[in-house]
């Protein structure tokens, strides 16, 4: 019948279900945006936003109460000092699931969870993997260009 079915199960027992929902939402506070399944996204939206709600109360029982799914004592913190104040004057909806598309192995339905707060500042000059920009050049041969490189700085420092 389906009566009553509050809960996505996931295929999955209940504690391993709870434990995946746990890690899912500690990478979310971590990475501030996650690419899951959209079943599973549309089952850790409410265990983000419940988590948030009661870390918004900041007492000594719902900072308990979260550290019992977020284990991880950075993430932790990271939810108080960052996310948190970001959250002050929002009532709810503190999290957006946006559909990307299949996956191409098995067909499964790909989404977005992101934590509705601001962007963090990238510094400038970076690419994805926060290495500088530099002009490609094979790793025997880079050595070779800055010793080239040094002498003609030296000759310009003395003009």
């Amino acid at each position: 019948m389906g009566h009553q079915d509050k809960v996505a199960k996931l295929n999955r027992t209940r504690s391993h279900r709870e434990a995946m929902l746990a890690n899912m939402a500690m990478s979310l506070f971590e990475h501030r945006l996650i690419k899951t399944t959209d079943a599973r996204a549309k089952a850790l939206r409410p265990v983000v936003d419940r988590l948030i709600t009661t870390a918004k109360k900041n007492t000594l029982a719902s900072k308990r109460e979260v550290a019992r799914t977020v284990r991880v004592k950075d993430i932790f913190k990271k939810l108080y000092t960052e996310i948190m104040p970001q959250f002050a004057e929002r009532q709810s909806g503190f999290t957006r699931v946006i559909k990307l598309g299949v996956r191409r192995g098995d067909g499964a339905i790909m989404s977005v969870v992101e934590l509705m707060t601001e962007k963090p500042a990238e510094a400038e000059g970076k690419d994805k993997k926060g290495k500088k920009k530099t002009a490609k050049s094979k790793p025997g041969k880079a050595s070779a260009s800055s010793k080239k490189a040094k002498p003609v700085k030296k000759a310009a420092a003395k003009e």
